[in-house]
């Protein structure tokens, strides 16, 4: 796993409107394009710090979604529609105007809104180890119940307990990945996580994936017992310029293997239209 020591993010709090976020900048080559990440459910920005580290020409722009880290939670629910107008707003407020959009899991439901809602502002989009909403093949229900609350990141005991069971691949095997993940997972609230949740019920995408016209990557693990395969499969037809990408890898492949990650996920953006 890369070193988390070696690039430092720019922190911020910017407030818009009544909601104040925490913001991560990290730099990179003033010519690339901006990637703008969104993270997992209940996840804070410190687990994005190891595929940062391996991806240090790109700059990267990343916040807590509200409720998460140290981004206060809202008083009301939101939909993925509110965050991606969120989104939105943070660029402009930035001063950041065309950018390439990366999300994981939860956060990968949040980048497809996105893509929807901002279509000439995308230019390429990364869809990593997420799903279509509610028209999703889903996990098994022992390991979805895993998911109802946020205990996982609050308790690290329980954590490595599971961790092969709900991840898969290198989670299975490799009993340091969790404790090597130790200082980047935090805490989460129960009402943050309630509300990251309420906002993708009954989200689905399925009936507009055909009509995007980003560059798409689509990147999956082949035992991943969350967001099983067949998903990404399925996006991948879905979507009319997508490469589908599986790692020999569970639900974290981001974490585990930082290093391959990056190294498709810069092919990918470096590329051109080669991969439509």
């Amino acid at each position: 796993m890369a070193s988390a020591a070696g690039r430092v993010p720019e922190w911020r709090t910017v407030t818009l409107g009544r909601q104040q976020l925490r913001v991560a900048r990290w730099p990179g080559d003033a010519r690339a394009t901006p990637l703008l990440f969104f993270n997992g459910i209940g996840a804070s920005l410190e687990l994005l710090s190891p595929l940062a580290q391996a991806l240090p020409g790109t700059p990267i722009i990343a916040f807590d979604i509200p409720g998460v880290g140290l981004s206060p939670a809202r008083w009301l629910p939101y939909r993925l529609w509110n965050m991606a107008r969120l989104a939105g707003r943070l660029l402009d407020h930035l001063g950041i105007g065309r950018v390439d959009v990366l999300g994981v899991s939860w956060g990968g439901t949040l980048a497809q809104q996105f893509v929807l809602q901002n279509p000439r502002r995308c230019r390429r989009l990364v869809l990593a180890a997420t799903a279509q909403g509610a028209w999703m093949v889903p996990g098994r229900l022992k390991v979805l119940r895993h998911f109802i609350s946020p205990r996982r990141h609050n308790d690290a005991a329980h954590r490595e307990c599971i961790a092969g069971e709900i991840y898969g691949g290198r989670a299975r095997t490799d009993p340091q990945l969790m404790k090597s993940l130790h200082d980047c997972i935090k805490p989460t609230s129960r009402y943050g996580y309630l509300l990251q949740q309420l906002a993708v019920a009954g989200w689905c995408s399925v009936p507009w994936l055909p009509l995007l016209r980003q560059p798409t990557l689509i990147l999956a693990g082949n035992d991943d017992p969350v967001v099983p395969l067949i998903n990404a499969r399925l996006m991948h037809k879905l979507i009319r310029r997508a490469h589908l990408h599986v790692f020999d890898d569970g639900h974290l492949f981001i974490l585990s293997q930082p290093e391959a990650t990056a190294s498709v996920l810069q092919q990918f953006l470096r590329a051109g239209t080669a991969h439509g």
